[in-house]
């Protein structure tokens, strides 16, 4: 496991055996597992946001898109 991306609300983990990622949306305490053609997309359109504009607000935008609806709320047993 990988820390790939961390921003003040967001981090993203990566997981070269399984091909995948986790996205940790920290202000609302959910993550999302990806994996697969949907981690290489999220790879892609995270590649695909020009130099000039890649900053966390762009690259933060990109992960509420992801987040939206699937992440699972994060809770402590």
């Amino acid at each position: 496991m990988n820390l790939v991306y961390d921003s003040a609300h967001y981090a993203i983990v990566a997981y070269p055996v399984q091909e995948g990622f986790e996205v940790v949306d920290k202000a609302a305490s959910r993550s999302l597992f990806i994996q697969g053609s949907v981690a290489r997309a999220l790879r892609r359109t995270l590649d695909e946001i020009p130099d000039h504009e890649r900053d966390e607000e762009s690259i933060d935008a990109v992960l509420d898109t992801y987040c939206a609806g699937a992440a699972r709320a994060i809770v402590l047993h």
